[in-house]
């Protein structure tokens, strides 16, 4: 009997986001550590489309900011946007392409620390620019390090979506 891709995708993100917050976030070489959890979404994006990369960011948020006690929403609202985007390049542009993953990957990591860093601005939150900014080369460094065997991991765990509509072509009505 197999197990349906739902099940393995849930059960996947779950343990991700707790190592993520366990044992990932203790990580650190020049400032900052890998976010696996956050390439993980990009790949499950990637790999079956904007819908499910939302509600994948939405439900790993969720987990993280209950994990660590932190501002509810923050998490859940910079995941689902980094999922959904995602899916959306994945489904447009970055379809066929080997360099998705990768392409994907850092500039899901750059929009979640500029929005990261917008949001806790914007909840009143003390938020160092410097110290902020200062972790975001060695992140951006780990995640681009992690991108591809990451992708290859979570595709052989959940497998593509067939079902996923793939825009054929794009029109522009003016």
């Amino acid at each position: 009997m197999t197990v349906p891709a739902t099940i393995r995708l849930a059960v996947l993100l779950f343990v991700i986001a707790i190592l993520q917050v366990s044992a990932f976030s203790t990580i650190s070489l020049f400032g900052g550590g890998p976010d696996v959890l956050l390439v993980t979404l990009v790949s499950i994006g990637l790999l079956r489309g904007s819908l499910t990369g939302a509600v994948a960011g939405f439900a790993a948020g969720l987990i993280v900011d209950i994990a660590t006690l932190g501002t509810l929403g923050v998490t859940s609202l910079l995941l689902t946007l980094a999922g959904y985007w995602a899916g959306r390049y994945g489904e447009t542009t970055g379809r066929g392409q080997t360099r998705a993953p990768l392409v994907a990957t850092v500039a899901a990591t750059m929009l979640v620390a500029l929005g990261g860093y917008g949001l806790y601005s914007v909840l009143g939150e003390s938020v160092a620019p410097r110290s902020f900014f200062s972790a975001l080369p060695a992140t951006l460094a780990w995640n681009a390090l992690l991108a591809y065997p990451v992708f290859r991991l979570t595709r052989r765990v959940i497998g593509e979506d067939a079902r996923v509509d793939r825009v054929r072509e794009v029109e522009l009505l003016v």
